[in-house]
């Protein structure tokens, strides 16, 4: 353990750079905050253990070493980018075609949402797992936050501690725009909202299929 601590002050700027990266706004958590406000908590907190599990994808690759290979591999990464922006522009559409439904028709709230657990985490888990930017994101993590050589379990311990930071600041999300109050305020601003959101969702989605990573 003494050993583990000496890496720390490595850790402290990478683990900071990675707070402040997941608490941005981004799609992972509009992903988030738009499924606790339309669809309840149990929605929300689905949605952001599959963005967790997703992260968690890319906490191992990068790890392992396997994300660096897949570094390499330009055509893979190419692949990779493209299916992310065609899933954000899916996302954008179906928020598109929400933000047109009149009030009557929006399950509003509903915690009985025609969708299945399985289908909310996958939802949250792809948002992540098909973004390549994640890839360098936890590539610098481990390369800026641990030297070379650096033993087995001061890796686990900064991909731990990341990992439960995240998910703790995604709970947060989800707790926090399920209640009444936001409610209240995405029934009152449903259509302004879920617009808002299908734009944020297309310029992403283009931005990812148009950047040279």
């Amino acid at each position: 353990m003494p050993d583990v601590l000496s890496y720390l002050p490595y850790m402290w700027p990478a683990y900071v750079a990675y707070l402040i990266n997941v608490a941005s706004p981004g799609p992972a958590n509009f992903a988030i905050i738009g499924a606790s406000i339309s669809q309840g908590r149990r929605a929300g907190l689905i949605t952001a253990l599959g963005i967790s599990c997703g992260s968690f994808t890319w906490a191992c690759a990068a790890a392992l070493g396997l994300a660096a290979l897949l570094r390499n591999y330009a055509i893979a990464l190419e692949i990779l980018k493209v299916l992310g922006g065609l899933y954000l522009i899916y996302l954008a559409w179906k928020a598109y075609k929400s933000a047109r439904l009149p009030d009557s028709k929006a399950a509003i709230g509903n915690i009985r949402t025609s969708y299945t657990t399985r289908q909310l985490w996958l939802r949250g888990y792809a948002i992540h797992v098909t973004n390549p930017k994640a890839i360098f994101a936890w590539l610098a993590i481990i390369s800026l936050g641990l030297p070379q050589n650096a033993p087995a379990t001061a890796i686990v311990l900064i991909v731990g501690v990341c990992l439960a930071s995240s998910l703790m600041i995604f709970i947060g999300y989800a707790m926090l725009f399920s209640t009444p109050h936001a409610l209240r305020g995405y029934k009152a601003a449903r259509r302004w909202i879920e617009g808002t959101m299908a734009i944020f969702y297309s310029a992403a989605g283009l931005k990812l299929l148009t950047s040279r990573i």
